[in-house]
């Protein structure tokens, strides 16, 4: 149903407690323990540190509309990377998560103008996330990407094609 694009909702038969959260959320934990991960590692572990934080409640908005903006640039990006696994498609992936993290970075301004310490969270980085190279959070404490980082990015970027040409077959 889910992937027919049917929206549903999932009730206990006895309580009529809506299931529907916990049944999608079971179906992806089974989908990620069967070997087809989709969700990183480093996307995991920062989505458990926004439980209980204060952004918790921005969350989950940024993330539809991350993905909403995906699924409907979805046939673009699979004619990019089917026709091309060149830098023209690892590009304009890198761009592409540069504009919603730039998003997400201006929700974040609106909604905490100072940070932690008390700085004024626009004043905290001198380099925008625009004049980098670097993917911003990919590596913070890295500095600049090696070979091996690109390396493995653009693995990571093969492993990602093959999953989108087999859930389009699929």
């Amino acid at each position: 149903m889910v992937r027919a694009e049917r929206d549903f909702v999932v009730y206990d038969a006895k309580t009529g407690e809506d299931l529907t959260h916990a049944v999608l959320t079971q179906i992806i934990v089974e989908q990620e323990s069967r070997g087809t991960s989709l969700l990183p590692i480093g996307f995991l572990r920062q989505l458990i540190r926004f439980y209980g934080d204060s952004m918790q409640k921005l969350v989950p908005s940024y993330l539809e509309f991350s993905l909403d903006s995906l699924t409907k640039q979805q046939d673009q990006y699979r004619r990019r990377f089917s026709n091309s696994f060149g830098n023209a498609a690892f590009d304009a992936m890198q761009e592409q998560v540069r504009k919603n993290f730039d998003t997400f970075e201006r929700a974040l301004g609106i909604l905490t103008p100072c940070s932690p310490d008390g700085a004024n969270s626009h004043e905290a980085g001198s380099e925008s996330a625009e004049d980098s190279n670097v993917i911003p959070g990919a590596t913070a404490k890295a500095g600049a990407p090696t070979g091996d980082d690109i390396d493995t990015l653009k693995a990571e970027l093969l492993a990602m094609q093959q999953r989108l040409e087999k859930l389009s077959r699929g």
